[in-house]
């Protein structure tokens, strides 16, 4: 088993020197009592609005290009085609409606996730290079939500239970890397690139977990997103956990 390194965890990742400019197109709500402020009957509602909106404005050819997903057309009119965790995933143009190819509409917090990553995408490379949350720009403002949305869960669900996590992952489609005591890495948008890290519990030190992005990250998502992202991919963990049960 690797030796759990000394290092905090929010350390554990290099640096990014690379200081990015950058305009968020719209925001995700990061607690229930902003979510009620934007709108009491839908907390996302506000924000898929805009993102259509916003959509709507641009060159369908053009954020293929920048996003890696690619147009079709169709009778009914284009659509941008592109995978969301391993899944073909549509967004229809006219309306911005974000739907897998049978027509199932994804949940409000991963069509938001979508409709930010076109709006975004600027067609920067791939740093391969990992990141903590709040090594990411402006992810110190928003780190404490982070960890509790991603890390705190990962560590209490799977501190005891290494090989739980490495299942569910492996579940999921994860890629094995080589940090900590079990980590993978998981594509989640076709320029997204996301790793889960677990050091296990022992009699030394407690559980502790994190997920990192690539460096590259903030080019295509917003950090509100890119906060939310990370509670997606340990409630997708967790979930999965609970199947192989």
């Amino acid at each position: 088993m690797p030796q759990r390194s000394t290092t905090p965890a929010a350390n554990r990742a290099v640096v990014c020197q690379r200081d990015y400019a950058y305009n968020a197109p719209t925001r995700v709500p990061l607690n229930r009592a902003e979510a009620d402020g934007v709108q009491q009957r839908d907390p996302y509602q506000a924000a898929l609005d805009k993102a259509r909106r916003e959509l709507q404005q641009l060159d369908p050819f053009v954020v293929a290009l920048r996003s890696g997903s690619r147009v079709l057309t169709r009778p009914s009119g284009q659509v941008i085609e592109l995978e969301y965790w391993g899944r073909d995933t549509e967004v229809t143009w006219e309306t911005g409606e974000v739907c897998s190819p049978a027509g199932v509409p994804l949940p409000p917090a991963a069509r938001l996730i979508v409709l930010h990553y076109l709006l975004t995408a600027d067609g920067t490379p791939l740093a391969d290079r990992w990141l903590s949350f709040r090594e990411l720009p402006d992810g110190r403002v928003y780190d404490s939500a982070f960890r509790r949305r991603a890390s705190q869960p990962l560590a209490r669900v799977f501190g005891q239970r290494p090989a739980a996590f490495a299942n569910a992952a492996r579940r999921l489609g994860g890629e094995a890397l080589s940090f900590g005591d079990a980590s993978f890495l998981f594509r989640v948008l076709p320029r997204v690139r996301v790793a889960a890290i677990l050091y296990a519990a022992d009699d030394e030190f407690p559980a502790e977990a994190n997920v990192l992005f690539d460096a590259s990250t903030r080019h295509y998502l917003p950090i509100e997103d890119v906060a939310v992202l990370g509670g997606l991919v340990a409630g997708e963990l967790i979930r999965a956990s609970r199947q192989t049960q």
